[in-house]
């Protein structure tokens, strides 16, 4: 029963799975018991992190199931587990609450959950030219540049890409 449940959800199609045996003439069709599965909700954002959710769904409708997840994207599906996955067009939770700029010890341009030097590592992007870099930016780097929102999270991209290391002209 729970193949056909899953072959069903991969179709789409509204379909009662006969336990019963029954016909319910008023609906036309076969009553069913719901079904339970776990429901794996996870979340990209644009600075690579990604978020989980777990949540248990009682399937009492295919069609009300496919409705809800209409805006994700259908990554696995198992017999218990179903995994969804939907791309924020926005920086994490994380980044919001504790993102910080900076450059690690090579000259690469970081992200820091917490200030620079004494805080892990988030991403990393890519070597900055260090002679190119002016010295207010590179003792901002250092400082550390807070992230709060997405537009900042892009300006300081933007704004770093320029002094790249050209590895072609070593």
């Amino acid at each position: 029963m729970i193949s056909i449940l899953f072959a069903i959800l991969f179709i789409g199609f509204e379909y009662s799975v006969p336990v019963h045996g029954q016909m319910n003439d008023s609906k036309e069709t076969m009553d069913f018991d719901p079904i339970e599965v776990q429901v794996v909700l996870e979340r990209m954002y644009l600075d690579g992190e990604y978020s989980q959710e777990i949540v248990k769904e009682t399937i009492w409708s295919m069609e009300d199931f496919w409705a809800k997840y209409e805006d994700w994207e259908l990554i696995d599906m198992t017999e218990n587990e179903v995994v969804f996955r939907e791309y924020v067009d926005d920086i994490s939770p994380l980044l919001k609450t504790n993102g910080y700029f900076g450059i690690s010890s090579d000259g690469t341009l970081t992200i820091f959950n917490g200030r620079p030097q004494t805080s892990k590592i988030i991403h990393t992007f890519f070597q900055l030219d260090m002679g190119k870099l002016e010295s207010k930016k590179q003792e901002e780097l250092k400082q550390g540049i807070r992230i709060k929102n997405k537009d900042r999270y892009v300006e300081v991209l933007e704004t770093f890409k320029h002094y790249t290391l050209d590895k072609q002209a070593n």
